[in-house]
């Protein structure tokens, strides 16, 4: 990824995560998931807790509107 990466939405966990950037991907989106602060810790060393999705800025307002259904 080239340019500027965005938070698009939050996740609850890792699962979550894949399953949303799974859909992005379906799209030609592509994404990273990263692991928040808050989330750190959570599992003891183990990547959990909530995530970060994140895509480029110039994808950011597609992005969002396959996450709202639209």
């Amino acid at each position: 990824m080239s340019s500027e990466l965005v938070r698009v939405t939050l996740a609850a966990n890792p699962a979550e995560a894949e399953t949303i950037r799974g859909l992005l991907q379906t799209e030609g989106i592509e994404s990273l998931r990263r692991q928040t602060d808050f989330g750190a810790g959570t599992m003891d060393g183990f990547s959990g807790g909530e995530q970060e999705i994140l895509v480029r800025a110039e994808d950011l307002e597609r992005a969002r509107e396959l996450l709202d259904g639209e």
